[in-house]
């Protein structure tokens, strides 16, 4: 589930106190129950089919309603639609097509036109016949991996596996998918093998792992077979609209109003993974900067020298369970990196529990003093994890409550006594937060004015501004920005932009332009008399003041670097059914003037000549084109020898190593605390920058740098 987006004006309140605490997940570690083997799971005889709750038809309706009227997207209900959500719910159960049968998908085409009036009924038979189907071939191959693992493997045959038969045809017959799994066991006892464990153990941790699958399985109820289709039907109108069954509902309520110790990040299932679904700003993980968004962790162990337990293909509360315990404790995950090839070994992370406090997710600031072509140059450096803010505090008149405009506003204070020359706001990785703070801290560089706009489903635009007359900083600034800035961020920069009052500099940034709001469905409709669930619903849009939106398109950087991110595989553009980029009528606004395209140019040009010099860029520029080719590639030798090259291969030449969708930690980490690391060349670049702007801003007022 993704919770986590920003809400109207007028529920900011409520809400952003809201954001600011989904995510905070964890607690204590409970036993867990001895393990069934494989065999031992199929031995329990076959299931009964599941068939939905009474109530879950008069849910269903709601729910149509809801999305039907209200949604920000305004979609008819109708064949085309039905085609979608059909398309949706098969993914959501058989993605990589290792399960059903060519067969079993011309058989269910029947319903791929329909579900559009089932909905409308609320009839939810075809659902769940079509999850009973599942089911049950998902047994039919289990009960064939202990006669593969049993047969062994020739690891000297030269062979492939595919690893991404998302846009594969269906297996046509049996044998052609025995043949199929057959590869992907040995990938995964190969993968083991690799990593270190003798055949025996990586054969004996395959056939727990799918013991587990079994388990799972098995496990699934009512509950959670409708909470997958109606989560088919929400993310048919765009990815942040979700349907939260009351078990979902419950835990969500639980996890925002307590402050749980654990490694601060927000997991999903994907496929049968865990994955991070975000870091949360001043928690472990983040401070740890080897933990990141899009890791998939394989594998969980408590303390030091704690036994790793496999946890692919376990259910999310299980492996939450064993990620929570008390402060301070340790914990070790293995991780696959968002940005690993198919073939690569997972790396060990290691967390130290902590609570998460506001003060954790703070600005702060770094002095950077440097010769640049013979000049002395001072610059400031801001970084903004969050845009954060006490509400409670504020509610009760505390002098000092907390927010991201009076710190930066206190940061900025002690830079020009400090005597900056120019200052840099670091919003890498910052994922967004409160709105109020995205305008207020726009107002501390330039003076009151519209700072965005919101439409919401019924055409109507509100303009939030900020009202207060002068500035913090007038100096020269620019803000570094990166793939995974978003919301609040794509808002403050869009705004510096537009106005044209400092220079933007990074990677194209993620594009989260719509709003969501909660619905519980209790609420709305007391005639169910059995526990219903939540809607997440988009129901507004971002627009910048010039009236471009900020969905899709995110914030293009003034000068942009070289991005380890593709639209394709991060962002908003790597959603489906992504709400559309447009635009709507400009507000009036006073542009600052500060930033011409002819002083652009003259940055521009200053970066490209600075490049070939600059041997830190270049190898990065290098290992960003080499990992993106790699990424392409997804059919991975099944021959030892072969991938042990291969490896050793890739790990000579990884002195830049992507891990996590990002560059290392030492590359480019967002600078914490109060060191700068020099080995960012990111924020170096940015700097150098500055130094640029400040020299032609002198030059036009006929002033001298100081020697």
């Amino acid at each position: 589930m993704k919770i986590g987006a920003l809400f109207p004006m007028k529920l900011l309140k409520k809400y952003n106190l809201l954001l600011l605490l989904a995510g905070w997940l964890f607690s204590l570690l409970p036993a867990l129950a001895q393990q069934k083997t494989l065999a031992e799971e199929l031995a329990q005889g076959p299931l009964e089919n599941l068939q939905p709750q009474p109530s879950y038809t008069e849910e269903s309706r709601v729910v149509t309603l809801l999305l039907t009227q209200y949604h920000y997207r305004e979609m008819p209900l109708n064949d085309s639609l039905s085609a979608v959500i059909f398309n949706k719910f098969m993914e959501s159960l058989d993605y990589e097509k290792l399960y059903f049968l060519e067969s079993d998908v011309r058989f269910f085409e029947r319903y791929r036109l329909r579900f559009d009036d089932y909905l409308k009924l609320g009839n939810l038979k075809p659902a769940y016949q079509l999850f009973n189907a599942f089911r049950g071939r998902f047994f039919e191959r289990l009960e064939q991996v202990d006669a593969i693992l049993d047969n062994g493997f020739d690891y000297s045959k030269e062979e492939y596996v595919d690893l991404d038969r998302s846009n594969d045809n269906w297996a046509s017959n049996t044998a052609q998918l025995n043949n199929i799994w057959r590869k992907y066991l040995k990938h995964q006892v190969l993968n083991l093998k690799l990593a270190g464990k003798t055949e025996e153990e990586s054969i004996a941790m395959v056939r727990k792992r799918y013991a587990r699958n079994a388990k799972n399985v098995r496990q699934w109820n009512s509950e959670d077979v409708f909470q997958v289709y109606m989560n088919a039907f929400t993310e048919s109108f765009d990815p942040h609209t979700s349907y939260f069954s009351p078990i979902s509902k419950e835990n969500f309520k639980i996890n925002i109003s307590q402050s749980l110790e654990g490694i601060g990040a927000r997991l999903q299932t994907v496929n049968d993974y865990t994955k991070v679904a975000e870091v949360i700003a001043g928690g472990p993980a983040f401070k740890s900067n080897d933990l990141f968004a899009n890791d998939k962790i394989v594998a969980v162990a408590q303390g030091l020298d704690g036994e790793m337990v496999d946890v692919v293909g376990w259910r999310i509360d299980d492996v939450v369970k064993l990620i929570r315990g008390p402060k301070g404790t340790i914990v070790k995950l293995k991780v696959l990196r968002a940005s690993a090839m198919p073939d690569d070994l997972p790396d060990t992370v290691k967390l130290v529990r902590d609570k998460i406090k506001l003060e954790d997710q703070s600005a702060t600031k770094q002095v950077v003093p440097f010769e640049y072509q013979g000049r002395q140059y001072t610059m400031g450096v801001i970084t903004l994890p969050s845009f954060y803010m006490d509400f409670e505090g504020a509610e009760r008149n505390e002098k000092d409550y907390k927010s991201t405009t009076r710190d930066v506003r206190r940061l900025i204070d002690e830079l020009k006594a400090e005597g900056v020359d120019g200052i840099t706001i670091d919003l890498r990785f910052n994922g967004g937060g409160s709105l109020s703070e995205a305008i207020n801290l726009s107002g501390l560089f330039m003076d009151k004015g519209p700072m965005v706009q919101v439409r919401n489903t019924d055409g109507t635009v509100e303009v939030g501004r900020d009202n207060d007359a002068g500035v913090a900083w007038d100096g020269p600034m620019n803000v570094l920005i990166n793939r995974f800035s978003a919301s609040a961020s794509e808002i403050f920069a869009g705004a510096i932009q537009d106005y044209e009052r400092g220079v933007i500099v990074g990677e194209q940034t993620f594009g989260k332009g719509t709003v969501q709001q909660l619905y519980d469905l209790e609420m709305l409709y007391k005639k169910i008399s059995s526990p219903v669930g939540q809607i997440k619903m988009t129901r507004s849009k971002f627009y910048r003041v010039t009236g471009s939106s900020t969905q899709h398109r995110g914030v293009t950087p003034d000068v942009e670097f070289p991005s380890p991110y593709s639209a394709e595989d991060y962002g908003e553009s790597a959603s489906d059914n992504a709400l559309p980029w447009d635009r709507i009528s400009a507000v009036e606004f006073a542009s600052t003037g500060m930033i011409s395209n002819d002083l652009l140019a003259k940055l521009n040009l200053d970066y490209k000549n600075r490049l070939p010099e600059n041997q830190k860029f270049q190898e990065l520029m290098e290992t960003i084109e080499r990992v993106k080719n790699e990424k392409k590639k997804t059919l991975v030798s099944l021959n030892e020898a072969q991938r042990k090259l291969e490896m050793d291969k890739r790990q000579k030449e990884e002195n830049n190593t992507l891990k996590g969708g990002s560059l290392s930690a030492s590359e480019v980490a967002p600078l914490n605390g109060n060191t700068l690391d020099l080995n960012d060349a990111y924020l170096e670049e940015s700097l150098l920058l500055l130094a640029d702007l400040i020299k032609y801003s002198k030059i036009a007022n006929n002033k001298s740098p100081k020697q």
